[in-house]
């Protein structure tokens, strides 16, 4: 059953009383896929959050649809891993043409020994109701809808919010509020920030069409196709045989004309070469690639697209905000419990934006290949899609969207620095890598076992030993360790390993520090940094 316009129950909340002000220890703004991530991530450490949002249903259109392999690992852990998967469409492959003449294939995880695959395809509506199913079902999550942020105003212990009701206002009071009310975020209004970066002039369709076609499930761009002269295409696959595809407009097309069916139809005929397909949903968007200074602003933090905002093409937008929850979470729950200082909440600042710099740097420069500015970048563009047939060189210069991978954190200051040589391996600052092992008589994957706390692996000579760090008790607070087994080398392949080889992961499964020989107090030392306390 589609989750398209699906439509939630308003309740009045116990805080809801005339006088009186309730505390929570955060609050999160909107219910969208970021919000319903960290929502979902503080609950599973302790942490009852308030979730407000100001509708009380799941939005139409496919909006968001390719999510990436860590975005796919963090839904894992979160309880909605399998679910996605069993409804999504998978893929890892692409191809890139120049008018009729395909320049070249590509493949996303070219490896084996992974769970997740390297995307899936699947509408936001699906992803947001599975999770919002996620955190009903938890019970440690007071989900509010109908309830409209209206005042803000900070002071020396926390947040005092106004928010509106079918029943009438109400004030509340919070040691954190999380902004992820996506890019007309009223959060953002309110604290008179604004977004720097670049909005591009460049217009492009967006169509869902419902049709049963042969094509593969990969993904397909052109520059310059026959079927659409002069700009640019892409085909995607969806689940219930829902096909996304995109146009590339003039700046100056009138959005609303370009919208109607009786001009859209017309197009995707001339595309598909036949008639046999109804139209879903359209939209028309423009290239944005921006974001605000700072991402905490004392007790108020912003996440997903109230941050950040970039192109569609590369799939960074909702990815990268799931993986700013997935950032955010466990630090908050180490802060509320009084476990790590505030000043940990600066250390996502630091990564995310990061992240998000990163993110707008390649969304940038493949909104400028699809889509030249000048006639010098356009010439240089087709320049290099004349050379690609014959020249490997011109291959590599073409940018049809540098698709999400996740961000390392190489400068994080929760990062201890390596002392030995790697030839190879996860770096401090990088996710995990994922590999088949065994547990017992179990088959399974190490991100299985990559919990939502911080986890040491260690190599020994003829065992993998796992152990899980409780950061709120300190490295000393382990449980007992659990011999695991590398399968087929993989493991040991994967991260450079000797006997003696040791890996500290942080609670989101980027790499803390790693070691050729650790001693306890190089552990209990990068264990303390990791939670923010060098």
């Amino acid at each position: 059953m589609s989750q398209a316009h699906r439509q939630f129950s308003y309740r009045k909340s116990p805080d809801q009383r005339p006088g009186k002000t309730a505390h929570r220890p955060v609050v999160i703004i909107g219910a969208g896929p970021v919000g319903l991530s960290l929502a979902i991530d503080l609950a599973q450490r302790g942490i009852r959050p308030v979730l407000i949002d100001d509708n009380d249903r799941i939005g139409d259109g496919s909006r968001a649809i390719c999510f990436a392999k860590r975005t796919l690992e963090i839904f894992d852990r979160l309880g909605v891993g399998e679910t996605c998967l069993s409804k999504g469409v998978q893929w890892q492959k692409g191809r890139v043409f120049h008018r009729d003449t395909e320049l070249y294939d590509f493949d996303l995880l070219p490896e084996l020994g992974h769970k997740m695959p390297a995307f899936i395809n699947l509408q936001q509506y699906y992803v947001e109701g599975y999770l919002a199913d996620r955190a009903l079902a938890h019970g440690g999550i007071d989900l509010r809808w109908k309830n409209r942020l209206t005042g803000l105003a900070q002071n020396s212990e926390g947040v005092r919010l106004t928010i509106d009701t079918p029943d009438g206002p109400y004030t509340l009071d919070a040691d954190w509020v999380v902004a992820c009310d996506g890019a007309r975020s009223p959060t953002r209004s309110m604290m008179g920030l604004d977004f720097k970066g670049e909005q591009f002039e460049d217009q492009f369709l967006i169509a869902d069409v419902k049709m049963t076609a042969a094509f593969p499930t990969e993904r397909w761009f052109w520059f310059d196709p026959p079927f659409h002269a002069g700009q640019s295409a892409l085909l995607h696959k969806q689940p219930d045989d829902i096909w996304r595809i995109d146009l590339q407009l003039s700046p100056t097309a009138d959005a609303k004309h370009e919208q109607r069916p009786d001009v859209v139809t017309p197009r995707i005929e001339k595309m598909l070469g036949h008639k046999n397909f109804e139209l879903e949903w359209v939209s028309v968007y423009r290239f944005q690639c921006r974001r605000i200074d700072r991402f905490v602003h004392d007790r108020v933090i912003f996440a997903g697209d109230a941050a950040h905002q970039v192109s569609p093409f590369g799939a960074r937008g909702a990815n990268s905000g799931v993986q700013d929850a997935d950032n955010l979470g466990w630090k908050l729950a180490l802060v509320i419990n009084g476990d790590s200082p505030a000043s940990l909440i600066e250390s996502y600042q630091a990564e995310r934006s990061a992240a998000a710099d990163e993110n707008i740097l390649h969304s940038t420069r493949s909104t400028d290949f699809i889509a030249p500015h000048t006639v010098a970048e356009r010439h240089m563009r087709d320049a290099a899609l004349a050379l690609a047939p014959r020249a490997d060189f011109a291959k590599r210069m073409i940018n049809s969207g540098r698709l999400s991978t996740a961000t390392a954190y190489r400068d994080s200051p929760l990062s201890t620095r390596d002392r030995d040589g790697w030839k190879s391996g996860p770096a401090p600052g990088t996710s995990f890598a994922d590999a088949p092992i065994g547990i017992g008589f179990e088959e399974g994957f190490l991100s299985d076992v990559i919990k939502p706390f911080s986890t040491v692996l260690s190599f020994a000579t003829d065992a993998v030993v796992l152990r899980q760090v409780d950061l709120a008790r300190g490295p000393k607070a382990k449980t007992e360790p659990v011999l695991i087994e590398d399968i087929d080398g993989t493991l040991a392949q994967r991260y450079d390993a000797r006997p003696g080889t040791t890996y500290l992961f942080r609670p989101d499964g980027h790499v803390a520090a790693r070691w050729r020989q650790p001693s306890s107090s190089m552990i209990s030392d990068a264990v303390a940094r990791a939670k923010g306390r060098p």
